[in-house]
């Protein structure tokens, strides 16, 4: 699986401090987002976007070509704080369904930092060329991939011999799908239920699910 630096190189910089390219491209991001959501992807100029940085509009194209440049990053931002959550949820000394519950909790979180990105990335998508729109296809499934591969890291151990490649491939895509509804549907999830809560109740349901695929004793 390709990660999230190779990918961010696809676009085009001149400038060799990678560590300042992360951190100003982070910059434009963030500043982006709400700007599209507020103006629409269209109308969001670059001088706009340039003011909302605090960088100049010559400096700013020091680390991207285009908007469509601006719009691939968001995505790429989104995996990037995917990947960490996990690797970090991974990194605890927890083993079978405690672990898959901790990588499932860092990812929501993550979905509910990060759901204005998350609603922009699919609002805007259709406007993207070709190659871009596949790029962020690729993404989404690199993520869905972190929770498959988290799966089969978990089931190494022994602590969820019951899980097949199958299910173990539906749930990666359950709990992908899972995280962007809080996204999706926050307008009503918000008013009935705190982060925490839905963490919880979708945790549940997720495990009742790989109850009922046990083998009979």
């Amino acid at each position: 699986m390709r990660t999230k630096d190779s990918d961010a190189k696809e676009v085009v910089t001149q400038i060799k401090n990678q560590e300042l390219v992360k951190e100003r491209r982070r910059q434009i991001v963030d500043a982006a987002v709400p700007l599209f959501i507020e103006h629409g992807y269209h109308k969001t100029t670059t001088r706009l976007l340039a003011k909302a940085t605090g960088l100049s509009i010559g400096t700013m194209y020091d680390y991207i070509s285009t908007k469509e440049d601006v719009l691939y990053l968001v995505c790429m931002a989104i995996f990037s704080e995917v990947e960490h959550g996990v690797k970090e949820a991974l990194a605890r000394p927890l083993r079978g369904k405690d672990a898959l519950a901790e990588v499932i909790r860092e990812y929501f979180l993550v979905c509910d930092k990060m759901s204005d990105h998350v609603l922009l990335m699919y609002q805007v998508t259709q406007f993207l060329s070709p190659k871009w729109q596949k790029k962020v296809l690729e993404a989404e499934i690199n993520i869905t991939d972190l929770f498959i591969e988290a799966m089969h890291q978990i089931r190494s151990t022994g602590t969820l011999p019951e899980l097949d490649d199958d299910t173990i491939n539906l749930m990666g895509h359950n709990i992908s799908i899972l995280g962007h509804s809080w996204t999706f549907r926050r307008w009503y999830f918000a008013k009935h239920f705190t982060i925490e809560s839905y963490i919880a109740q979708q945790t549940d349901f997720i495990m009742n699910f790989l109850d009922s695929k046990k083998e009979p004793v």
